[in-house]
C-alpha cells in the first residue's frame, strides 16, 4: 500500500471484511420488511447523503457540469446493477450462498486490473486467483443440493461481473476527478435511480417501518454503505486493485458464520474445504516473488 502504512492498512480490511460480511445476513433479515428495490434505494440513497454532508466544504472538487457522466456511468455499475441484482437475488438463495457467489469478483477484478489497470500478473498469482475461483465454486456447490436457483446463481453472477467492472472503472476515473466526491455522486445518483425504479415497481405501503428494520436500514448505511465503500476505494487507490479484492474473499467467511449463527443456515464440508482454499489463495495473491521485488524498488 503506498499512501497507507501498514497497520492502517491492516485495520481497514479488518473493518471493511467485518462489515462486508455482516451486511449479507442483517440485508436479509431486512428483507423481510421492505421489497428488495426501494431497500436497495434507501440504503444507498442514504450513505450517499452522508457523504455528501462530509464533502459539502469541498464542493469546488464536484465540478458536476463536467463530471456527471463518469458519476452516473459509475452509480450504474456500482449501484444500481451491483446493490439491485443483489438485493433481489438474496430472495432466491440463501446468505451465505449468495454472497459466496458473489465474490467471484475478486477474482474478475484481478483478471480485469491486470487487462486495463496495467497490474502485474505472475505464476502465483494466477494460480492464487484460480484457487480463490474454485473456493468460491466450493461453497457454493455445498448449497446448490439444497437450495437450487438458476435466477439467483445468475443475479449473483451479474453482481459479481457489476462490481469488478466498477471498480476497475472508479479507480481509472478518479484520475480525473476527486475520489470522495466520486463516491458521494455515484452513491446518491444510485440512489435515487434505484428509489424510482422501486417506486414504480413496488409499494412503499409494503415497508414495516419498525424498530428492527429502521436500525437495520441506518447501520447498513452508515457502516456498509457509506463507511465501508469509502474504505474500500481508499485502499483500492492506494495498492493494486487485485490484490485488495483478493482479502474480499474473506467476506463470505464472515458472512456464513453470522447466517450460520443468526439465520439458522448450515455449514457443510464442501464450505470448510471452500474456505480453506481461499485463504491460501489470499496467501499465493499477496506474495510478490523475489525479481518483482527487486524489480518494483
Amino acid at each position: 500500500m503506498s499512501s497507507l502504512s501498514r497497520s492502517r492498512a491492516a485495520l481497514y480490511l479488518i473493518f471493511l471484511v467485518v462489515v462486508w460480511g455482516v451486511n449479507w445476513p442483517l440485508s436479509k433479515v431486512a428483507l423481510e420488511y421492505a421489497p428488495p428495490v426501494l431497500f436497495a434505494g434507501l440504503r444507498t440513497l442514504i450513505g450517499g447523503v452522508l457523504l455528501i454532508v462530509v464533502a459539502l466544504p469541498s464542493y469546488k472538487k464536484l465540478n458536476l457540469r463536467r463530471n456527471w457522466p463518469m458519476y452516473l456511468f459509475s452509480s450504474l455499475l456500482n449501484i444500481v446493477l451491483y446493490y439491485g441484482l443483489q438485493t433481489i437475488g438474496l430472495q432466491y438463495l440463501p446468505a451465505g450462498l449468495f454472497s459466496a457467489i458473489v465474490f467471484l469478483q475478486p477474482v474478475l477484478l484481478g483478471i480485469f486490473s491486470w487487462l486495463w489497470l496495467g497490474e502485474s500478473m505472475y505464476g502465483l498469482k494466477m494460480v492464487g486467483l484460480f484457487l480463490g475461483f474454485l473456493g468460491v465454486f466450493e461453497i457454493s456447490a455445498g448449497g446448490l443440493a439444497g437450495h437450487l436457483s438458476i435466477t439467483g446463481i445468475l443475479l449473483a453472477l451479474g453482481s459479481a461481473l457489476s462490481w469488478a467492472f466498477g471498480t476497475v472503472y472508479m479507480k481509472k476515473a478518479t484520475e480525473r476527478v476527486d475520489m470522495f466526491w466520486m463516491l458521494a455522486s455515484q452513491l446518491t445518483i444510485g440512489g435515487l435511480l434505484l428509489l424510482g425504479t422501486g417506486s414504480y415497481l413496488e409499494r412503499w405501503n409494503d415497508i414495516t417501518w419498525n424498530v428492527a428494520f429502521i436500525s437495520d436500514l441506518l447501520f447498513i448505511s452508515v457502516f456498509v454503505i457509506a463507511l465501508g465503500w469509502l474504505v474500500y476505494f481508499s485502499l483500492i487507490g492506494s495498492g493494486e486493485a487485485g490484490k485488495v479484492g483478493a482479502f474480499t474473499f474473506l467476506i463470505p467467511v464472515i458472512s456464513i458464520v453470522c447466517s450460520v449463527i443468526f439465520l439458522g443456515e448450515s455449514v457443510t464440508w464442501n464450505l470448510v474445504a471452500g474456505l480453506g482454499m481461499i485463504v491460501i489463495s489470499i496467501l499465493l495473491v499477496n506474495f510478490k516473488p523475489a525479481a518483482l521485488r527487486r524489480a518494483s524498488e
